[in-house]
């Protein structure tokens, strides 16, 4: 599965081979955004058409868009181990913030 972007928004892309047919869903979103086409070019068309007609329907409906995500969220940790995690940070010459970072990015990736 390969992934394309527009205006920040994600979506994973498929081929269908039986129907020669790339399709595509936007990822994250309460709401469904899909889109096809029969080449790239025809998928990205696609992906900025559909995108900003959700944007046009949630503007006639007085609603705010879904975004993606902001980049900020909040864990709650019991204080051991939020302490434990400053003490980490430290050593590494790091803020909490930037060490935490580090540790989810490898999570993701691993």
């Amino acid at each position: 599965m390969n992934t394309m972007h527009y205006r920040g928004y994600e979506a994973t892309v498929a081929y269908d081979e039986d129907a020669e047919l790339f399709h595509g869903e936007v990822l994250n979103l309460r709401d469904v955004i899909t889109f096809q086409g029969k080449s790239v070019a025809e998928l990205k068309t696609a992906l900025a058409e559909s995108v900003e007609d959700y944007l046009a329907f949630c503007r006639e409906r007085g609603e705010a868009p879904e975004k993606p995500y902001s980049g900020q969220f909040m864990v709650r940790i019991e204080p051991p181990l939020h302490r434990a995690l400053v003490t980490a940070a430290k050593r590494s010459g790091l803020s909490l913030n930037k060490w935490v970072c580090g540790v989810l990015e490898r999570a993701a990736s691993a």
